[in-house]
């Protein structure tokens, strides 16, 4: 007979797999946000950190606010219209290992779940102010990392995930200086990290599954009659986790101008640590008797399906850009590479409220990077028209796929339009068509791992594009 520990330990497995938080993500690799201003969209966001002349430079290179006189405001936001949908490619429903007399969980395999893109509004505002001859101050509020996705409640990867809804809110107060043709800038970031995330857990054939390992064929037996017979097998219900973290970084910048309208620059943003805080809840748990022979697989079992506070630690990664700008008379040239340090997940680790190890999600995130090209020619004093495209590689491993981030390599094509109104105010659009690679999923079960079975097989193709929309408010005093 197995341990009472280990029936437990089976349990919280099974319902801490809704704490994958390694989400589908909106927009840059991974699930960083590159939509920081409305006036890189049309560049695919090429060369920002050599070529930005708004006051989002404290986002892109804190050292460019030095380009800026006086005052300058910034207010922005950037639609992202994202779409993603999956087709079968040998998927399998929920099962147990092959025990003698266990019958099928009769669990349905579902749909292929309809589009799980969601339209996610990105909003950004920037205010600096020049307070010397040589000295800059700001302030930048914006969303680096985030997602919306939620496929179909019935769909056949409902035990890998369905809804999943991030947002970091950054605030970034920031300083820059100017030394001759050098400018230096440095910022700190307070981030607020918000987390929901679901996905359905099959209760009949845990319950059932659990209560057999643990007690055999008459422990089972028992559990199977409390949940109402054999159709109890198939009960599965939705496991929601709700979590929070605050947390700080930094970035800093460095801009040299070389002469004849040329910027080199190169900028950094930290690592940002976080520990999430939350609660795991299960809609729809059964409740089994806690009295007789198998009281005490009961009372395991509803203290399994019980809400509680759970934790995991996420360190976002740091980001190393670096850009060169070109200005003429009428064209202006942005060039970029920028490297994500997306290693720095390489697991989900969950602990329980008594902090006891409950699962580690294997992530295996490789380090990305994206190159980027961009054009601004000037076609009146009040009109200028921006082009763009960028290639990005993608921090995840095809083996490691999952329905969160049904993640792949992509390529850019950006346009936009300036528009000076007068002196001191400008309006700026743009548009950005992402095109994703097909991406496999390929997540199969190991026929001995009762709780890998209980949430089937995964196997197929996703397919995604994005489309980006940005307005930018410019406010120069």
């Amino acid at each position: 007979m197995h341990s009472l520990a280990a029936l437990n330990k089976l349990m919280l497995v099974a319902a801490a797999f809704v704490l994958a938080l390694s989400p589908a993500t909106v927009l840059a690799s991974g699930f960083q946000l590159m939509e920081q201003n409305g006036s890189g969209l049309g560049n695919a966001f090429s060369g920002q950190a050599a070529g930005v002349k708004d006051a989002s430079a404290i986002y892109f290179n804190p050292a460019a606010l030095t380009g800026l006189e006086g005052g300058n405001l910034v207010i922005s936001v950037d639609p992202i219209i994202p779409s993603y949908e999956f087709s079968d490619g040998g998927s399998t429903a929920p099962s147990l290992p092959p025990l003698p007399g266990v019958p099928p969980l009769g669990i349905p395999l579902g749909g292929l779940g309809g589009d799980a893109g969601s339209l996610t509004p990105v909003p950004n505002g920037y205010f600096s102010y020049q307070v010397g001859e040589t000295w800059w101050v700001g302030l930048g509020v914006n969303v680096p990392f985030g997602l919306t996705t939620e496929w179909e409640s019935d769909w056949m990867g409902r035990f890998h995930g369905t809804k999943s809804s991030i947002h970091a809110i950054n605030v970034n107060p920031t300083v820059a200086v100017k030394v001759g043709s050098l400018s230096l800038g440095a910022g700190v970031n307070w981030q607020q990290f918000d987390a929901e995330l679901s996905q359905n857990t099959a209760y009949g054939g845990a319950a059932f599954g659990s209560a057999f390992l643990a007690g055999g064929a008459a422990a089972a037996g028992g559990i199977l009659l409390q949940l109402g017979g054999p159709a109890g097998l198939a009960l599965e219900g939705v496991t929601t986790l709700d979590g929070d973290s605050t947390a700080w970084g930094w970035n800093a910048g460095a801009l040299i101008e070389l002469g004849a309208g040329t910027k080199l620059a190169v900028s950094y943003r930290s690592e940002v640590k976080h520990t999430l805080e939350g609660t795991v809840t299960f809609q729809g748990a059964p409740t089994f008797i806690e009295q007789g022979p198998i009281g005490p697989i009961g009372a395991a079992l509803n203290a399994a399906f019980a809400d509680r506070p759970i934790t995991a630690d996420v360190t976002l990664p740091d980001t190393l850009s670096v850009a060169l700008a070109w200005e003429g008379e009428t064209v202006e040239l942005l060039a970029d590479w920028t490297r994500t340090g997306w290693s720095s997940i390489p697991s989900l680790d969950v602990q329980d409220d008594a902090g006891e190890d409950v699962t580690s999600l294997n992530l295996r995130f490789e380090d990305s990077w994206r190159a980027g090209l961009g054009l601004n020619f000037r076609m009146t004093d009040a009109w200028k028209l921006r082009l763009g495209a960028a290639y990005e590689e993608s921090p995840v491993q095809d083996e490691f796929r999952t329905p969160r981030l049904p993640d792949n390599k992509r390529i850019w094509a950006a346009g936009g339009l300036e528009w000076r109104l007068n002196e001191k105010n400008r309006l700026d659009l743009g548009y950005s068509r992402v095109f994703i690679e097909d991406a496999s999923s390929n997540l199969v079960a190991d026929p001995t791992n009762a709780t890998e079975l209980l949430k089937g097989n995964l196997v197929g193709t996703y397919t995604g594009t994005v489309n980006i929309v940005s307005l930018q408010y410019t406010l120069s005093f």
